[in-house]
């Protein structure tokens, strides 16, 4: 019996002939993609929009890839960048951990594979930065060598396909094996390209187009009518709330105090605006860890921010110093575009600004604070993804 014969009162089952012909006509065009039916892409280019993608939405990559490819057109090109150069490029994008992992791999394929990427999973794991997706994502679309490609998407398609009720994320490796059974031989890289724009576009979180789906006569979830209910989701813990204190120190030109973050952590080597230590509980009362000694005010409101494990609430104070009193990146407001600030950080300036009355440059009625380079960058890219509904107790 052929893959996509079934059985009477049966759906049957999905051919990747139908999702290849699908993506024929229907592919998204990215920068980082080349037209269906090329065998073969760029490993550079395929890794690099892969690591940026973990956790990323593609609207919010795109301009941050197109900067990189510029910059940074070959493998050798980045690995010889300045690790604080590849920091504040990526600034904005969120997970820095990965910027770091990008730079570190990029050095390993430039010393020790001749600037080619390995051509096997196994091989491109023991890469920094490179875990089981990533590694098939990269064989498969670069390479085009068979492949299970498993992200988010193809999980909640594989979940509708298959109708699998069992909650993520104990579904995953049932996933994966599924998924594995519809990946071909041939045009590995495409199909793993069309499960992906499958789930993006079409077999979407909320309302998703079954009509327009190829593959909606072997939907065995549409069958059933629960495809919007799937997949479930077992319940997650609610995050915890740290708090802690911003300091906003300018001195009489108007330049602000940064400083570099420790190498190792989270955020590891971005760039500041010093502040106290993030902690669980009620937030200091007084100036903890102040940078200086100074005439400390604190700011309206609070500077919130959402971290995979935990939220922030940050308070800020703000002084004026006629003499630079810190060591630090003593810098201009219109230059903040020009060094590592994470997205919370960012945050963190906007509120300042807004809430100080100190004429510096680059504050209100000053043009610079419209053209900062740092406040085109969009502000919410690692915001989560829709999710699944919860499978009910």
């Amino acid at each position: 019996m052929m893959p996509d014969d079934a059985l009477p009162g049966e759906a049957a089952r999905p051919r990747a002939a139908t999702l290849l012909a699908w993506y024929d006509r229907h592919a998204r065009r990215l920068p980082w993609r080349a037209p269906p039916g090329t065998a073969a892409q760029n490993p550079y280019l395929v890794w690099l929009s892969e690591i940026m993608l973990q956790q990323t939405r593609v609207d919010t990559v795109q301009p941050y890839f197109l900067r990189f490819a510029e910059r940074w057109p070959t493998i050798e090109a980045l690995a010889a960048a300045e690790l604080d150069q590849v920091l504040t490029e990526w600034a904005g994008l969120g997970y820095y951990a990965r910027a770091r992992s990008l730079h570190a791999c990029a050095r390993a394929v430039a010393d020790h594979h001749g600037g080619l990427f390995p051509r096997t999973e196994d091989q491109l794991r023991a890469l920094p930065g490179i875990g089981p997706y990533t590694s098939a994502a990269i064989v498969a679309i670069a390479f085009d060598v068979p492949a299970t490609v498993v992200d988010g998407n193809v999980e909640r398609v594989v979940a509708r396909i298959f109708a699998i009720e069992t909650p993520l994320p104990r579904a995953k490796n049932e996933l994966r094996d599924l998924a594995a059974t519809l990946t071909p031989t041939k045009r590995a890289g495409d199909f793993a390209q069309a499960m992906m724009d499958l789930g993006a576009t079409i077999c979407t979180p909320v309302k998703p187009k079954c009509v327009l789906c190829p593959w909606n006569g072997a939907c065995v979830a549409r069958a059933k009518e629960i495809q919007e209910e799937l997949p479930f989701r077992d319940a997650k813990k609610p995050n915890p709330t740290r708090r802690g204190i911003a300091y906003w120190l300018i001195d009489t030109s108007g330049a602000v105090l940064l400083r570099k973050r420790a190498e190792k952590g989270l955020l590891g080597s971005m760039i500041e605006v010093p502040s106290s230590d993030w902690i669980v509980g009620a937030a200091p009362d007084v100036p903890d860890g102040a940078p200086a000694a100074a005439e400390w005010r604190r700011l309206p409101g609070l500077v919130r921010h959402q971290f995979t494990h935990f939220d922030l609430e940050l308070s800020v104070l703000a002084a004026t110093v006629k003499v630079r009193n810190a060591d630090g990146l003593w810098t201009l407001p219109d230059k903040f575009g020009d060094v590592a600030l994470p997205t919370v950080m960012r945050k963190v300036v906007q509120h300042a600004m807004r809430h100080t009355h100190d004429r510096h440059p680059g504050q209100s009625g000053d043009p610079g604070v419209e053209t900062m380079p740092m406040f085109g960058v969009a502000e919410s890219p690692g915001s989560p993804l829709p999710r699944g509904r919860r499978k009910k107790a």
